[in-house]
Formats: C-alpha cells, structure tokens, sequence
C-alpha cells in the first residue's frame, strides 16, 4: 500500500538525519581526510566580546581574557556594548588601562549589529568571538589561531564542555556530545557546517561582508564557503559554560537558534548546487535541512502508523513503541519524577527538540526573525 511506503519513507528520513549522515562522514573519512596544517603562529587577533546589560558578568569575563597567554601587543580586546543600560559600559571602561577598549552602537541593534560595529572598529588579521558567559582556558587564543597556518582553513570552532555550578567540568550530555562527533566526522572529511556561536575564529577577510541580521557563527561560516576555504573543529580549543537555570529558557533559546538558523540557510540556497560546492552541498542539506525536516517526517510516520496498526500485527507492535517513547517523553517533561537517567531522559530531549523546530518554522513563516537579545541566565 502507498501509505506504507510513505511509513518507511519517513522512517528512513529520520534515522538518515540523526544516523545516516554521521555514518555516511565516518566512511567517507576512511578514503578521504583533509589535516589540518597547525603550526605555532602569532598573528594580530582582536578579541570581540558582546555584551548587553551584563553587569553581573563582564568583569569575570574580562579578567578571564586578559590571562590570555598571548603578547599584548598583538591582541586587541573589545567589547561591543548593544545600548546596555545597567553598569555594563563603566566596568568595561574600567579596564581600558588593561588595553581593553569599550565601543558602544548608537542605536540597540542586536548581537550581529554589536559584533559589526565592532568589526569595522578592528584591523587586525583574525577576529575571535566569545560569548559573556563563557570561560576559557589561558592558551585558548594562542591554541584556536594555529588553524589559519593552514590557508585553507577560513572558520574555527571550539569544542562545548559544560561546568557545573561549582566551575567543575561535568558531562557533556547525550546532544552536545552527538553534535561534537559531527564537527570532527565534518572537518576531516571536508567542512563544518556550523559554528559554536560562544567562541569562534575566522579570518578578517571572512569578515568582511559582515550581515547585521544574520546568525554569525552559522553565515561566517557560509561566508567562509563562498570564498573557497572551510571551517574546521578545533577539539584543543574549549569554551566552558554553565547550562541555562531555568528549562523553560533553553527551549526558547533552542527556537531562537532554528529560526535564526532558517534566516541564514534561505539566504543562502545557492549552497546547495553541488556543481559550484560539490560535498559541502550534501553537508549543508544534511546536517541542517534534513534535521529541520524531522518533526515532519515524525508526525507523518506517526499518522500512517496509526492507520496501518489496525490491519497489521508489525505495525500495531511499532505503534505501541512509538505510544510510549512519546508517552515517556511526556510524562518526563510534565511531571519530572522519572528518574534521571538516560532511558527516560533521551526521550523527553529528542521530543522536545523537535517541537523547538516545530516552534520555529511557525514563528519564521509568520515573519519572526528575531534580531534583539537579553543575555542568558545560567
């Protein structure tokens, strides 16, 4: 029957976007890796940090900074006040004896704007990203800038690790890991399809283009791309953070993420012509729009499995599976009484991922874009 070619269809998609692509990248590394040339290198790095009414944080994250062990004279730090209306401009203006300098936009513009304003106000050959709230390690500048020794690197990721409360390096979980598998099965093959927004480097010529409305770990590292050099994973090169306190916030900020993502990749379908960028093309459509795709291949394979259960014992078996992964999920969510382990914990996170997604695409198509930021309470 028709309908279940379009089960198994749907099934395949998902295990194809979750577990296909990865394996896919894993075999293709077999035949075919590209190493990245590093070598010790010093070139002049301005060091952009964005920050609006971060009052509680920027002092931390700036002694943080300057334990950098990088010659002073090559690095030049700046923060990017977006019109903060707290203390956040006079503790940075407190440390400009430190070499650090304080530029402020005019208007309220939103993270890319700040980081914009903060570009033009450089000149230096490579430009590092960090997040307020991330911390890390004194030889993170000198580690993430032996990349570009390599001229065919464009883009540098960092590598997630969560702290607890306490600064103490605790898991990754289950998601950041996964993500992380990706970032090194992606680099070794070609490129990565996505930056860590929290702490990032790339060339100033990748710079260039700067779009103040646009996601810029994800478009630095499409710009990079465009300009026939890669982004690559630096597994030496680590941002420490704290999860978000409250859950209810890192479902928001996992919407906000897809729909800024989704403004990026339809600005950018021309990717996707593998004539012009051969693998990345397949990358591209695999990681991100195959993934973004998933919630609906999900409620198609749920909706023929529900049809197809009344006349077959197979489907009436996989239906009953598919009641209490959702069940679970459910019930993890609202009640939190589950135990917090991996069987009960995986379901309720796979499902509310893809309804983020699900939130997202309705938010973008509405017109959302989503421009302006409120930092993080972690």
């Amino acid at each position: 029957m028709m309908i279940e070619i379009v089960f198994w269809i749907s099934v395949a998609f998902v295990l194809y976007a979750y577990a296909g692509y990865p394996l896919v990248l894993a075999l293709l590394g077999l035949f075919h890796r590209k190493v990245v040339k590093k070598e010790p290198i010093q070139p002049s790095v301005a060091f952009v940090i964005t920050a609006f009414n971060e009052e509680k944080r920027i002092q931390s994250k700036l002694l943080n900074t300057l334990e950098q062990d990088y010659p002073k004279d090559r690095m030049d730090i700046v923060v990017a006040s977006d019109c903060s209306v707290d203390k956040t401009d006079e503790i940075v203006q407190a440390f400009a004896s430190s070499g650090v300098r304080l530029v402020r936009l005019p208007l309220k513009g939103g993270k890319e704007a700040a980081q914009k304003f903060a570009v033009e106000s450089t000149e230096s050959e490579v430009l590092i990203f960090s997040d307020v709230a991330t911390t890390l390690r004194p030889n993170a500048v000198a580690t993430i800038v032996t990349n570009f020794a390599d001229p065919s690197v464009g883009c540098v990721s960092s590598v997630d690790r969560f702290v607890d409360k306490d600064g103490r390096v605790s898991g990754e979980g289950a998601y950041v890991a996964y993500e992380m598998l990706l970032r090194r099965l992606e680099s070794s093959v070609n490129s990565l399809v996505g930056l860590s927004g929290s702490f990032f480097a790339a060339r100033r010529e990748v710079c260039r283009n700067w779009a103040p409305d646009l996601q810029s770990d994800f478009n630095t590292l499409l710009n990079s791309v465009r300009g026939g050099l890669r982004g690559v994973s630096d597994s030496e090169s680590i941002g420490y953070y704290t999860n978000l306190a409250d859950e209810r916030k890192e479902y928001e900020r996992k919407v906000r993420t897809v729909v800024r993502g989704i403004s990026v990749f339809m600005r950018s379908l021309t990717l996707l012509n593998p004539l012009k960028y051969n693998v990345f093309a397949w990358q591209l459509l695999s990681h991100k729009l195959c993934r973004w795709v998933v919630p609906f291949a999900l409620i198609i394979a749920f909706i023929c499995n529900a049809v197809l259960a009344v006349h077959h014992g197979l489907y009436s078996s996989l239906f009953a599976l598919q009641l209490a992964f959702y069940g679970i999920a459910i019930l993890y969510i609202w009640s939190q009484k589950l135990p917090k382990i991996a069987m009960f914990r995986l379901p309720s996170f796979f499902v509310m991922v893809n309804v983020s997604i699900l939130d997202a695409w309705v938010r973008y198509l509405r017109g959302d874009r989503i421009l302006y930021w409120d930092p993080s309470k972690r």
